[in-house]
């Protein structure tokens, strides 16, 4: 088992380390988790999203390049910072043979990581008007409501009874044939309490998404990405 040298926290929001910065130190999620983006072409692309218990930075301390990612902190984070005189042993271990050969396959997952981020890059943003059904707490009460706007990232929601900006609350998220909830951290971004034209700005609040794990985030993209293929061959026809 590797040791922690020291620990570092962050807030939510707060970046641990920028993409092209250059560092090679490698982490451990403790507690929270850590969004790891890259930037393609003015767009984020979301690679994913680290839970306690998984490492991240390994690349640059196998490689020694640039960073290849942003990590962000997804709510409040502890990152571990694993010892580097241990790391060193380790990779010293091993031939040089395989030394090489471990970097090479850093080398390739690196180049394919931004090949696959420049594809998926133009649907990245898609945002999905399809009604969803869900559930939150409000003043102590559970409130049914639907998305009328939805995104990986976040969520406008159509309610009578918003939640007060920069409020966190927890999500139940239905998505079709679908037992259980998704259930996901977000925060209030802003509020409408009242429209001059509820069919084309309903009131409600947009939220984005702060936490949510791995396997729910799957099934929201999963969704999504239906509903968008869905959506382009009706076009096509």
């Amino acid at each position: 088992m590797y040791m922690i040298t020291s620990e570092e926290k962050y807030q939510d929001g707060e970046i641990i380390f920028e993409e092209g910065s250059h560092g090679d130190w490698v982490y451990v999620v403790e507690a929270g988790s850590v969004e790891l983006s890259s930037n393609v072409e003015g767009r984020k692309v979301i690679l994913e999203v680290a839970v306690p218990g998984e490492i991240f930075g390994e690349l640059g301390f196998i490689t020694h390049l640039p960073r290849t990612a942003t990590a962000r902190a997804v709510g409040e984070t502890t990152v571990g910072l694993i010892e580097r005189s241990y790391l060193d042993k380790e990779f010293n271990k091993l031939s040089s043979g395989s030394q090489k050969i471990l970097r090479t396959l850093a080398l390739r997952l690196t180049r394919t990581t931004r090949i696959a981020c420049q594809a998926i890059a133009p649907r990245s943003e898609f945002r999905s008007s399809k009604a969803l059904s869900l559930r939150f707490k409000s003043k102590g009460e559970m409130i049914d409501a639907f998305s009328r706007n939805i995104s990986p990232g976040g969520i406008f929601i159509n309610t009578n009874s918003p939640l007060n900006k920069g409020e966190q609350f927890l999500l139940n998220l239905y998505l079709p044939e679908s037992d259980e909830p998704l259930k996901i951290t977000c925060e209030v971004r802003w509020t409408r309490m009242s429209t001059a034209d509820p069919v084309a700005e309903p009131v409600g609040m947009g939220a984005k998404f702060v936490r949510m794990s791995k396997g729910d985030y799957q099934c929201l993209k999963n969704e999504l990405d239906s509903v968008r293929v869905n959506d382009e061959e009706k076009k096509v026809e």
